[in-house]
């Protein structure tokens, strides 16, 4: 009997390689990079956030349009039992002050040395330098390696390869081709969880003294492809090219598809979202003597530094010095986003294998017995611990898939055999 193969070690293909090894199947997982879960680890720096601990129903909410086809599979390995799972392991988790949770000691190493053990522990081969390059013309799995390409069999294959973010960490979207030419409905892969570019850019000045900075407690209201307004808090950064950061990412499908039927969105940025518009007319409005107006709207606003660059960026020297338009422009700042950031750049990706390509098993039903998971599905989520709990989730559920495709295969031989 042929093994099962994984091809893709992050947490979707690791996952998968668990279920299917602890259902006393033999597995050989495949890689591309010269170790497994490399982005995983990526994912750690700066702080492990694993999951979120809010209720499930808003949870699950926060695939958006995909939101109805992921809720069986959280619901299947629900935050709550992925943060058991985690403990099995032996690394405690805490829930931070915004509800998303982490290991204890913030970092992805440790869990994932034990997660490596257990999996080897249980008889999962992991081949690494191994790049998958479609299959033959037998159907048998082809492989690129350091001393030549190899071909392997097997009884059935998870597909954990990635979306299109982070290329050099061995998700590079190469499979899309292969997948469509055998008739498997692929969305395009898109940028998520990404950056902007500003229409024009940036002024030398700003992009050299400011790039990197943070905007600190802003507002961010915008109307989205839908006619919809959108509006949300939070912080963002000032970039080589336009805005990013958290609050940025949070709304980055909607600006996209934004972008995408209108050809650029104006997005509307409030510096001072804690004071009402007529508070910060009087603020502005105050006699400031001989203070320069920098020092006026530091003492009066507290706008100095990004914010106070951003405004001079936008506003003329004129419009400055005119209190009721200035008053207006930190409410209600204009910047229009002409593209998101290119999807190399992206903390995630957008598209992918279509839910319709699929059965309820994640099984292609165009490829019986190719199972699919992880980022390389068309699904896609904000930061927040959402896009790591859909990979367990997804890997979960294909490696039941694919204990359930062998024993419905094995049944039929039995019966065959019987007539």
């Amino acid at each position: 009997m042929s093994p099962v193969v994984v091809i893709g070690g992050g947490p979707a293909g690791l996952m998968a390689a668990e279920v299917l090894a602890q259902g006393g199947v033999q597995v050989d997982l495949y890689d591309a990079m010269p170790s497994v879960g490399r982005k995983f680890l990526l994912a750690g720096v700066g702080g492990m956030n694993i999951t979120h601990a809010e209720p499930f129903e808003i949870f699950s909410a926060r695939y958006g349009s995909r939101a109805t086809e992921m809720r069986p599979l959280l619901e299947a390995l629900s935050p709550s039992a992925l943060r058991e799972w985690i403990h099995d392991l032996g690394i405690d988790t805490f829930v931070g002050s915004s509800g998303r949770v982490f290991p204890t000691g913030m970092k992805a190493a440790p869990l994932l040395r034990a997660w490596l053990h257990r999996l080897r522990m249980t008889g999962v081969r992991i081949h690494v330098r191994h790049r998958w390059a479609g299959w033959d013309e037998t159907g048998a799995l082809r492989f690129a390696t350091p001393t030549g390409e190899c071909v392997v069999r097997a009884d059935a294959t998870v597909l954990a390869l990635g979306g299109a973010s982070w290329p050099k960490l061995g998700s590079d979207g190469a499979w899309v081709p292969w997948l469509a030419a055998r008739a498997v409905e692929v969305a395009p892969l898109q940028p998520s969880n990404c950056g902007f570019d500003v229409a024009g850019g940036w002024s030398d000045h700003l992009r050299t003294a400011f790039a990197g900075q943070p905007l600190k407690t802003v507002g961010l209201r915008f109307t989205d492809a839908a006619g919809a307004i959108r509006e949300r808090r939070g912080e963002l950064m000032l970039s080589d090219t336009g805005i990013e950061g958290a609050l940025v990412y949070a709304l980055s499908a909607p600006l996209r598809e934004a972008i995408a039927a209108r050809g650029a969105v104006t997005v509307e940025i409030d510096l001072l979202p804690d004071r009402t518009p007529a508070r910060v007319l009087a603020e502005v409005s105050h006699p400031r003597g001989a203070r320069s107006l920098s020092s006026h709207l530091q003492s009066r606003t507290g706008i100095k530094g990004a914010k106070m660059a951003l405004l001079r960026e936008v506003l003329t020297q004129e419009e400055m010095k005119t209190p009721a338009t200035l008053a207006r422009a930190i409410k209600s700042l204009p910047l229009t986003l002409a593209a998101p950031r290119p999807i190399a750049e992206a903390i995630s990706s957008a598209g992918g294998v279509c839910f319709e390509a699929l059965d309820a098993n994640l099984m292609l039903r165009a490829l019986p017995g190719v199972f699919c998971a992880g980022e390389m599905l068309d699904w896609e989520a904000p930061t927040g611990g959402y896009l790591l709990t859909a990979c367990f989730a997804s890997g979960r559920a294909a490696g039941q898939g694919v204990l359930d495709y062998l024993r419905a295969r094995s049944f039929e031989s039995i019966h065959t055999c019987c007539d």
